[in-house]
C-alpha cells in the first residue's frame, strides 16, 4: 500500500516510529539512569530485548546464519549498541536529555565524513558542508567551554564521550550494508545480545556494585526501563534497522533533526529541563544545519 507522496505504508509507520520513539527514549535513559549505572541498564536493556528479538527471528525467518554473519553482526552490534548507544545512556546520566538529543543530531555529518574518508571516497556537497558547519557552530555555541555559563549545572566531559559515540554508530550504519549479515531480525538480535554482553562487561569494570542497584530500581524507573525495552529497542531499533535496507537514506536521515525536538520538548514538559534562549538559539541552529546536511546528500 502506498501512502502520500509514494511511500508505502510501512516505510511511513516505520518512520513515525523512529521519529517519535526514539525522541522519547533520551528522557527514558535518564529516568532509568537515576538508579542503576549507565552501563548496567544497557545491558539490561538490550539482553533482555535481544533475547525477545532471536525468539521473534528464529520463529520468522528460519534461517541460519553463517559463521561470518555472525561475526559482522557481533562486531556491528558493539559499535551500534555496545559504544553508540551506552555513550548516550552514559551522557544523559550527567548532562540535561534535550541537549544530548542534540549532539546525536550531528550523526549525519559523522556518517558522511566517514563514508567520504574510508568508503564511498566521495566528496560531500557545498550544502552539504555548509551543513555540517552550521551544525557544529551550533554545538560550539551551546557547549562552548571557553564562555562563562553560571547557569550550567552540567559537566562537559560527556561530550566527549557522545563524539566517540557517534563515531562508533556512524561506522557500524556503513558496515552494515557492507558486510555479511544475518537476515534481518535476526541480525538485530545479535546485534543487541553482544552489545548488551559488551555493556555489561564494561559495567564490571567501570561500575563495581552496579548489579545490587537494581533491586533499588522506583517504580517509575521500572517503567522507563521497561518503555526502553518494549518499545524504544523492540519496535525503534528494528523499525530503523528495516529503514536502513529499504528506504532512500536521505529519507531515513530525515530522524536526526525530528529527534532532538522530541526530546527537547519531553525534557522541558515532562523533565523539568531547562529551555533557555540560548538553548532554543543553539537548537534552531544544529537543526538547521542537520537539514541542509541531508537535502545536499548525493
Amino acid at each position: 500500500n502506498k501512502a502520500a507522496g509514494g511511500l508505502s505504508s510501512k516505510t511511513v509507520l516505520c518512520l513515525g516510529a523512529v521519529y517519535l520513539i526514539w525522541g522519547s527514549t533520551y528522557l527514558g535513559m535518564k529516568i532509568a539512569t537515576e538508579v542503576v549505572p549507565p552501563f548496567m541498564l544497557s545491558a539490561m536493556r538490550f539482553l533482555l530485548a535481544g533475547g525477545l528479538l532471536l525468539i521473534v527471528g528464529y520463529s520468522r525467518e528460519r534461517a541460519r546464519p553463517s559463521g561470518r554473519q555472525l561475526l559482522s553482526a557481533c562486531f556491528v552490534g558493539i559499535l551500534l549498541i555496545g559504544s553508540g548507544n551506552t555513550s548516550v545512556a552514559l551522557a544523559v546520566h550527567y548532562m540535561p536529555s534535550g541537549l544530548v538529543a542534540l549532539m546525536v543530531a550531528a550523526m549525519p555529518a559523522w556518517i558522511m565524513g566517514l563514508d567520504w574518508a574510508f568508503f564511498s571516497r566521495q566528496r560531500p556537497t557545498t550544502l552539504t558542508l555548509l551543513g555540517i558547519v552550521v551544525g557544529f557552530l551550533g554545538l560550539f555555541l551551546l557547549f562552548n567551554p571557553f564562555a562563562h555559563h553560571d547557569a550550567r549545572q552540567f559537566p562537559l566531559w560527556p561530550v566527549i564521550i557522545v563524539v566517540a559515540g557517534n563515531i562508533c554508530w556512524s561506522a557500524g550504519t556503513l558496515l552494515v550494508q557492507r558486510l555479511p549479515m544475518p537476515a534481518q531480525i535476526t541480525s538485530t538480535a545479535v546485534q543487541m545480545l553482544v552489545g548488551g554482553f559488551f555493556s555489561y562487561l564494561v559495567s564490571l569494570i567501570f561500575e563495581p556494585g552496579a548489579i545490587h542497584t537494581i533491586p533499588l530500581m522506583p517504580p517509575e524507573g521500572w517503567q522507563a526501563y521497561f518503555y526502553l525495552v518494549l518499545v524504544g529497542s523492540l519496535v525503534g531499533y528494528t523499525s530503523y534497522s528495516w529503514l536502513s535496507k529499504n528506504a532512500p537514506p536521505r529519507l531515513t536521515a530525515t530522524y536526526a533533526y525530528i529527534n532532538p525536538i522530541v526530546a527537547l520538548f519531553l525534557g522541558w514538559a515532562i523533565g523539568h529541563e531547562a529551555m533557555t534562549s540560548l538553548v532554543g538559539v543553539s537548537a534552531g541552529i544544529v537543526i538547521s544545519g542537520v537539514v541542509l546536511m541531508t537535502l545536499g546528500r548525493r
